[in-house]
């Protein structure tokens, strides 16, 4: 480990400027002076009032990269420190995450040299630590299954099984059904010892199969005895969820015997709530090698989480490979001083890239398939583009002013011109790709965060726009979809989209699904106009919202505090009129990845908050217990 030889510490405090103020601290702990020098930190809290510095020199911004100069003529010497302030903020900071997540020094000679970090300090008013996050849980069955099963009609007994093994008879699917989720429990837990046998073991029990149709794909019943359990199952999915419930249960008694016990009689009578019982991961702002993305879809599999939704695009970054157009992830992916993208959410002087080839991408949806989880992409269009315009920069307009539009998180220029041609052929060969690597029969294309304004200084859409008569970006915006909409069509898809696919006209209710990610009452919005939906709000199902107000607590804020009581206990279907209810598909967690820099806070903010989602996704409303959920939410696995 290299010693640190510079340090950036920051702080906030609410008075200074409309949102507060940051001070910052250049310490020199490099044993040599440091002169001629430029900083750069990346932050989600922007500057947007260059004048609003000081004792330093304001450079330039783009999106969360910061540039500034010290006064002219400052040299500190070996132990000596610089500090500036800013108070141009676009939004006050709330928790400790939302300073700097990087810096590096560009030195005279143009080199660039890392500078440590930490979390942002709160001046001016306390700094509450965060709060217990799960209170000690309490059983009324001593039984440890996430999520909780519709009907558990059970008695604990006294004795736990060694193992658990396919009865004499069993057919070779149902051997390897038990041998798959075996599997799946050795990669959850390396150390645990093996709930199931191939062989016949006179110290367990076992498990005699019969596949009843009618119950229902994704249904199972397990009935215990002395002498045996049965597992009755729909189709393979259920068979897969009866069998994950049995390890549950008899790991959680092996490893717990004083607090959880395996049952000695009764029945357990499940199925899923919901048909879409999805997760979503943002592969775009922080890269997450391949064994990460397997890891998490065993974790699916564990809590009967049947959708991965993977969003693999965004102003970040582009991460799918696509043949034909090579540089999608090459100019694509790379940020860092001297590369294509600049440093951004935790980038430093390190070039940071990463991209999943289409060999990868087969593994993965193979490996998802076979524990029963679909796995639907997101390139997202038009927004968030910058990776792809970045790559091809003859997808743009060459006339539009660079920086007419800015998108919300402060991107210039960042969507897809509906007006360039070229846009349209580059996502049919996109398109092309995707539907011979996913199976799925949905694409999600985004839709989402396009920034008002956005073309109007293009005079290829000005011309576009006055042919068509279209008045407005988000209308433009629904003629651009349509096009795309037409093109999954013809490739057997169905387009799935955040909720601002309906702005400006919309794409037609007929084969689209939106997800309502804004607020809850945007889903009842999008059913009572015809769209199938998911819902996944941000206040209640996105887990990168931190988990209390306290400074110390990470995560975003900007919908607010999700708790995992709160999102335990929020009910997708709200206010939802009987009469639209069958519009709603399902619920979603999504793990946005701008706050997640280590796996340390990766697992922080992603549990218990997702096996919490999947319980809302798979038990009735009548049988959720939030003391019952605390009280077996520790023995989650994480990444």
């Amino acid at each position: 480990m290299q010693p640190v030889s510079y340090r950036l510490e920051s702080a906030w405090q609410p008075d200074g400027g409309p949102f507060g103020r940051f001070t910052f601290t250049l310490f020199n702990l490099s044993g040599r002076p440091l002169g001629g020098f430029r900083l750069v930190y990346t932050s989600l809290t922007r500057v947007i009032d260059p004048a609003a510095c000081g004792n330093a020199v304001f450079l330039r911004r783009n999106a969360n990269f910061h540039e500034f100069a010290p006064p002219e003529g400052l040299t500190l010497q070996p132990g000596e420190s610089w500090t500036f302030l800013v108070s141009g903020l676009h939004r006050q900071a709330k928790h400790c995450t939302d300073g700097a997540k990087s810096a590096y020094l560009t030195l005279s000679d143009g080199r660039h040299v890392p500078v440590a970090v930490s979390d942002l300090r709160l001046e001016g008013a306390t700094s509450e630590p965060p709060p217990q996050r799960l209170p000690e849980g309490k059983l009324a069955l001593p039984f440890a299954l996430q999520p909780w099963p519709a009907e558990i009609d059970a008695v604990p007994g006294a004795e736990v099984p060694v193992v658990l093994y396919p009865a004499s008879g069993s057919n070779t699917e149902e051997i390897d059904a038990v041998s798959n989720v075996l599997a799946l429990f050795h990669r959850l837990f390396p150390a645990g010892h093996a709930p199931f046998s191939l062989a016949a073991s006179g110290q367990g029990l076992p498990i005699v199969f019969e596949e009843k149709g009618e119950l229902g794909g994704e249904a199972y019943r397990l009935a215990f005895s002395g002498r045996d359990i049965r597992l009755e199952y729909g189709a393979v999915s259920g068979r897969q969820y009866g069998l994950t419930t049995l390890v549950q249960l008899l790991d959680s008694a092996r490893n717990h015997p004083g607090k959880f016990r395996f049952p000695a009689s009764g029945t357990i009578s499940d199925r899923p709530r919901y048909g879409w019982r999805g997760c979503h991961l943002d592969v775009s702002r922080q890269f997450y090698p391949t064994a990460d993305v397997l890891r998490l879809i065993d974790i699916l599999a564990w809590f009967k989480l049947n959708i991965f939704h993977w969003h693999l695009t965004d102003d970040e970054a582009w991460r799918l490979e696509i043949k034909a157009y090579p540089t999608l992830t090459t100019l694509g992916v790379l940020r860092g001083p001297d590369e294509p993208l600049l440093p951004q959410l935790g980038n430093g002087a390190e070039p940071a890239g990463g991209f999943y080839s289409q060999d990868e991408v087969k593994a993965i949806v193979t490996h998802a398939a076979a524990l029963n989880v679909e796995v639907v992409p997101e390139i997202d269009i038009p927004g968030h583009s910058t990776a792809a315009l970045n790559a091809l920069p003859e997808l743009a307009d060459g006339q539009e002013a660079p920086e007419s539009y800015h998108s919300v998180q402060g991107y210039p220029n960042n969507a897809l011109n509906p007006a360039v041609p070229l846009t349209y052929e580059f996502l049919e060969k996109v398109f092309d790709e995707m539907v011979e690597l996913f199976p799925s029969r949905y694409i999600h294309i985004g839709g989402d965060e396009v920034a008002n304004g956005s073309w109007l200084a293009s005079p290829l859409a000005r011309k576009l726009m006055e042919e068509e008569g279209i008045s407005s970006t988000f209308a433009l915006q629904s003629y651009f979809l349509k096009k795309v909409k037409q093109m999954l069509t013809a490739r057997g898809r169905k387009l799935v989209g955040w909720n601002e696919v309906a702005h400006g006209g919309g794409v037609g209710t007929d084969d689209t699904l939106l997800m309502a990610w804004e607020n809850p009452k945007v889903g009842i919005e999008l059913a009572r106009e015809g769209y199938e939906v998911v819902m996944t709000p941000g206040q209640a199902y996105y887990l990168d919202m931190a988990q209390a107000e306290a400074w110390q607590e990470p995560g975003a804020s900007w919908a607010g505090t999700a708790t995992p009581a709160h999102t335990y206990g929020y009910e997708a279907e709200g206010e939802f009129p009987e009469e639209l209810k069958g519009r709603m598909k399902g619920v979603q967690a999504c793990i946005w990845s701008e706050h997640f820099l280590s796996r340390g806070y990766f697992n922080r903010l992603v549990f218990p908050r997702l096996p919490a989602i999947a319980e809302a996704a798979w038990t009735p409303k009548a049988e959720k217990d939030w003391l019952r959920f605390a009280a077996i939410a520790p023995l989650s696995p994480t990444l």
